[in-house]
Parts: structure tokens; C-alpha cells; sequence
């Protein structure tokens, strides 16, 4: 008998697997193109939350700035008057000792 005329037996018994393979490569793109579109998604919703955040906060610093210009207005404001009713208390006191010494002077 010669084996070299003979029929190769690996081809008989092969069968392939690469089917199998590609389902599973398969598999794996749907799942990684599913997650890739969730985290865009999710990236996505949390870009317009800090988006509204960010928004939110300068309106804060923005009315927390209106409000220290108006303190500082109604600061200056209260100081000036301080600084008028000092003065005309001054002036009330001259005036009661200057009337005090009139009416000394009278008696």
C-alpha cells in the first residue's frame, strides 16, 4: 500500500470554526456600539446639567453682585447721613449752650 497516492485525512475530519468566531466578534461590536451609544447619551444629559448648573450659578454670583452694590450704595448712603446727623448734633449742642449762656446772661 502507498500512503503518498493516498487521500489526505485531515480534510475529512476539519470542519471549520470561524463561523463561530465571527458570531462572536459579531456579538461584541453590538455590545460595545450599545454601550458606546449609552455613554454618548448619558454624556450627552450630563453636559446639559452642568450646562443648566453652570447657568444657574452665574445668575447667583450675578444677583449676589446686584446685592453688594446695592448694600454698598445704601452703605454710603447711611454713612453720609451718620456723618450729617454728627454734624447737626454738633451744631444743636453750640446752639443749646449758646441760648444756656443767653439765658444766664438774661437772669
Amino acid at each position: 500500500q502507498d500512503y503518498f497516492d493516498a487521500a489526505p485525512t485531515f480534510k475529512q475530519s476539519y470542519a471549520p470554526q470561524s463561523g463561530e468566531i465571527f458570531g462572536i466578534l459579531k456579538q461584541m461590536k453590538e455590545t460595545f456600539e450599545s454601550n458606546l451609544s449609552a455613554s454618548q447619551k448619558e454624556e450627552m444629559a450630563n453636559q446639559k446639567a452642568y450646562e443648566d448648573l453652570k447657568a444657574a450659578k452665574e445668575e447667583e454670583i450675578a444677583a449676589g453682585q446686584a446685592q453688594i452694590d446695592a448694600k454698598t450704595d445704601e452703605l454710603a448712603s447711611t454713612d453720609e447721613k451718620n456723618a450729617e446727623a454728627k454734624t447737626d448734633l454738633e451744631d444743636t449742642k453750640a446752639s443749646l449752650s449758646a441760648d444756656e449762656q443767653f439765658l444766664m446772661m438774661l437772669k
